[in-house]
């Protein structure tokens, strides 16, 4: 069983170190990732998109911050397929080392009319924003294949009825990574000066920069990490089956998909507003109390920072709870409080006051923490080992698409044109959405994570 295989395998490979290795592999991957939806809000506008109008401006930024969303199921896809055959460890390691590269290359790149470190003194024009955004389809390929391969790592590696748990530690990854990613902003913000020319010119590069530091450590503990009990199994099975036929397999692209589409189109529903909670309260938010509500870009900084401490306890406290009284229900009390929840959002914001600012954003992130803490074992609980990496990673990411692309886009064009209410009525929908596919789960915390290694059919 699972816990058997995975405390055999644990004499090679400590459970400390899968956590370790999954935890800082999606700090990294959303380090980078957020990095970028920050300095979408403060500084991209200016720098690739210099003669737009501020609020056109700021639009295609987050036009090419959705652009990720987008390139994300294809990463699962590819990235899932390579997991499912060749394993998983050997597949994380490929998708850490595309998303530095594009975020460093992020870091180093001239601007519209604006050089970098003495080159390009006049920018590069058109080809600053086009770029921009094949970098940022790197990133969100990369992403795409990250989350999947983090939580199989420790959901395959947990022992019996600790799931949840063990799976809580690349969940945890978002809170660091948008401490990180805020405190890193905030630190480069009070030393070179928030509007400096200085910082718009290259204090803003320092965090994309800096992320090589965080690549060389997370790939020294991923790589000492051994691959997991059950695609061990799996694998034998995949290969005596090949060994007595022709030695076909079909993709587990194909497979899932035929498998379990339903698995797939629910738990993307369900997940959606888990995307619309955290990149409304993360990138949005910080753009709306700069841009519209008028807050220092620090202050927005340090509040963020202090959101992502709550938020990292709320998951971290659901995911544990999940062992006990399952996923589903966690999940379903989550996504149905977000529905007056986003209702309230904006009202709320748009009293002004500072301490709205940081309720509305530590409750946003809350209601997503503790949404997304019991996520890290339920997608993998619900697809068969064989084809569970492409099918998890496909389910979440086009829940990205739904939740995290659509939603900040439309949200710069409302607010621009329109009462900011309205935002909230489009997350409120989006949420009751969740309500109805989260309900349709069946819970999966006493599933066997071994179920599936042979096909049924």
């Amino acid at each position: 069983m699972a816990g058997s295989t995975a405390s055999h395998s644990a004499k090679k490979t400590s459970l400390r170190r899968v956590a370790a290795a999954s935890s800082i592999g999606t700090t990294i991957e959303y380090y980078d990732f957020f990095i970028y939806g920050t300095a979408s809000a403060l500084v991209f506008p200016a720098f690739f998109f210099p003669g737009a109008d501020p609020a056109i401006g700021t639009i295609a930024s987050f036009a090419t911050f959705a652009v990720a969303f987008f390139a994300r199921p294809v990463g699962a896809i590819l990235f899932g397929h390579f997991g499912d055959r060749v394993g998983r460890k050997r597949t994380l390691v490929w998708t850490l080392l595309i998303m530095g590269f594009a975020t460093v290359g992020i870091g180093f790149m001239p601007g519209y009319d604006v050089g970098v470190f003495g080159f390009f003194e006049g920018g590069i024009g058109i080809w600053a924003p086009i770029i921009l955004v094949a970098m940022r389809f790197l990133q969100g390929f990369a992403v795409g294949g990250e989350w999947a391969g983090a939580t199989l790592l420790t959901a395959e590696y947990a022992p019996e009825g600790k799931r949840g748990k063990m799976a809580m530690y690349p969940q945890l990854g978002p809170a660091f990574a948008f401490f990180l990613a805020s405190g890193t902003f905030f630190i480069a913000s009070i030393t070179i000066g928030a509007t400096s020319s200085a910082f718009l010119t290259y204090g803003w590069r320092i965090p994309f920069i800096a992320s090589m530091l965080l690549i060389a450590v997370g790939m020294w503990v991923r790589l000492a990490v051994e691959e997991t009990p059950v695609f061990k199994d799996q694998q034998k099975q995949q290969q005596a089956q090949a060994a007595a036929t022709t030695g076909h397999h079909k993709l587990p692209f194909v497979e899932v998909i035929r498998v379990q589409w339903k698995e797939i189109v629910i738990a993307a529903g369900a997940m959606a507003t888990l995307f619309s909670l955290f990149y409304m309260g993360t990138a949005f938010l910080t753009s709306y109390g700069t841009g519209h509500l008028g807050f220092s870009r620090t202050m927005i900084l340090g509040m963020g920072m202090i959101a992502s401490v709550v938020f990292g306890l709320a998951t971290a406290a659901a995911a544990i709870l999940s062992d006990r009284i399952g996923r589903r229900k966690i999940i379903l009390a989550a996504v149905a409080t977000a529905v007056p929840w986003t209702l309230i959002l904006f009202p709320l914001l748009d009293t002004g006051s500072p301490i709205a600012f940081l309720i509305a954003v530590t409750g946003t992130l809350v209601l997503y923490g503790v949404a997304y803490g019991p996520t890290g074992a339920l997608l993998p609980e619900m697809f068969r080992a064989r084809f569970r990496y492409t099918g998890a990673g496909l389910s979440y990411n086009l829940a990205g698409i739904l939740g995290g692309a659509i939603p900040p886009l439309l949200a710069a064009q409302i607010v621009s044109t329109h009462a900011s209410i309205w935002v909230g009525v489009m997350l409120a929908a989006l949420s009751a959405i969740s309500v109805a596919c989260a309900s349709a789960i069946s819970e999966t915390k006493d599933r066997d994570i071994e179920a599936g290694l042979v096909p049924e059919d």
